[in-house]
């Protein structure tokens, strides 16, 4: 491995600054889905209307936050491969995502499920012996929006097989020569062809985002090849130099192409033409989003506090709650005789307080439950602090001693 590529695996403050505020988006996003035209679990009696204001604020959200969030997932598996075998990555990676998916599965997603349907039973409890009667939407079995911890899980096995591949110096080389045509002005372009291609072949035959993994194999492509490209352009020290340089091209070709797309399709008359170009302009449009907001990210949020530790460590099981929390206050706040936007206020503001609350007092205190939800033990975790802060300082010397 190359010194600079060594180095690089520092920790990059942008990559967690930027995964706290996509999270964030998450929750939003979720909070907009009570109150949209689209199928959810629970939705007020008065909606937004398709090509309202909400619905291009949140067909433009879901092209491109959770492609960018598996991108930045990406870049984090390349700094944690430096020190780990492909057995220790795949132990972690279970440890981080496959107990939280069992846990949430038995213990969050039943929220979710029983509200949607709580005039099938009883109570939550008497919800759970029917649990395993079919699959959802016609059952009552699902992992909700754990599906996101699913497929990453997934995407850590076939990681953690080709790990020799991806360490090595064929790789490494392999990125070098690339990286002087993708470092040229827009060059990073070149990288979103396969994605193209890749749903331009298998959109076909699986044309709609199921999140059941068996019947969702365009999307499972689309998010392994987003994961790849992440570890890919974090690799080197130019490639991030050059989208960080070119930030504003790729945030003025995410407008294009953003325009593009609510707008070209609806004047061509063969559906699918038009789908077609929506689709390819939906990719040009979530890539540029994504490089864009990298290059920001690491211009101006490439700096540590102590509240970015704090929300770097809590941000995972805030995702992993937040969204039953989210089911549970809609579920007693649409039937409320106030106006909409005091229930977009109290649903946004209570969901986010409680998820907050739960963690602080339910989660982060004990070790069990700091388990179940992807977390550290607290010795481990404080180790792991006093180390991080230990190779600051040594940084810190270092740099005094150079100059």
């Amino acid at each position: 491995m190359e010194t600079q590529n060594i180095n690089s695996r520092q920790r990059l403050y942008y990559i967690d600054w930027l995964r706290i505020i996509l999270i964030l988006t998450v929750f939003l996003f979720h909070v907009g889905m009570v109150f949209n035209s689209w199928d959810w679990h629970i939705k007020n009696d008065q909606t937004f209307p398709d090509r309202s204001a909400l619905w291009y604020i949140m067909v433009y959200l879901g092209q491109w936050r959770m492609p960018l969030l598996i991108l930045v997932s990406g870049a984090g598996t390349y700094l944690a491969l430096g020190k780990r075998t492909g057995l220790q990555y795949l132990l972690e990676r279970c440890k981080r995502l496959l107990i939280p998916l069992v846990a949430g599965i038995f213990i969050l997603v039943p929220i979710q499920v029983y509200l949607e349907r709580a005039d099938q039973f009883s109570s939550l409890w008497d919800y759970y012996p029917h649990m395993f009667e079919g699959v959802y939407p016609v059952g009552n079995f699902s992992w909700h929006h754990l599906w996101f911890i699913a497929y990453l899980f997934f995407i850590a096995l076939i990681i953690s097989s080709f790990h020799s591949v991806l360490i090595s110096r064929r790789f490494s080389n392999f990125i070098k020569r690339l990286t002087p045509m993708i470092c040229q002005k827009l060059g990073l372009n070149y990288l979103v062809v396969p994605i193209i291609l890749s749903q331009l072949f298998l959109r076909p035959y699986f044309p709609d985002n199921t999140h059941d993994f068996i019947n969702d194999w365009a999307a499972i492509a689309y998010y392994f090849l987003y994961f790849l490209l992440g570890y890919i352009i974090v690799s080197k020290k130019q490639i991030m130099e050059s989208i960080q340089k070119n930030r504003r091209y790729y945030l003025l070709q995410s407008v294009i192409a953003t325009l593009f797309m609510f707008t070209i399709p609806s004047l061509i008359e063969s559906d699918a033409i038009a789908t077609l170009v929506w689709r390819i302009s939906s990719y040009l449009m979530a890539w540029a989003c994504g490089l864009s907001a990298l290059g920001y990210a690491r211009k101006y949020l490439n700096f540590d506090s102590k509240y970015r530790k704090i929300a770097n460590e809590a941000i995972y099981p805030f995702y992993l709650i937040h969204q039953p929390i989210i089911v549970l206050m809609a579920f007693y706040v649409v039937g409320l005789n106030i106006s909409l936007i005091w229930k977009v206020i109290l649903i946004t503001t209570s969901s986010f307080t409680l998820t907050v609350l739960i963690y602080l007092y339910v989660v982060r205190p004990f070790d069990f439950m700091r388990i179940l939800f992807g977390m550290k033990p607290i010795i481990k975790a404080n180790v792991q602090i006093k180390e991080s802060n230990e190779e600051q300082l040594k940084v810190c010397t270092d740099r005094v001693s150079a100059s």
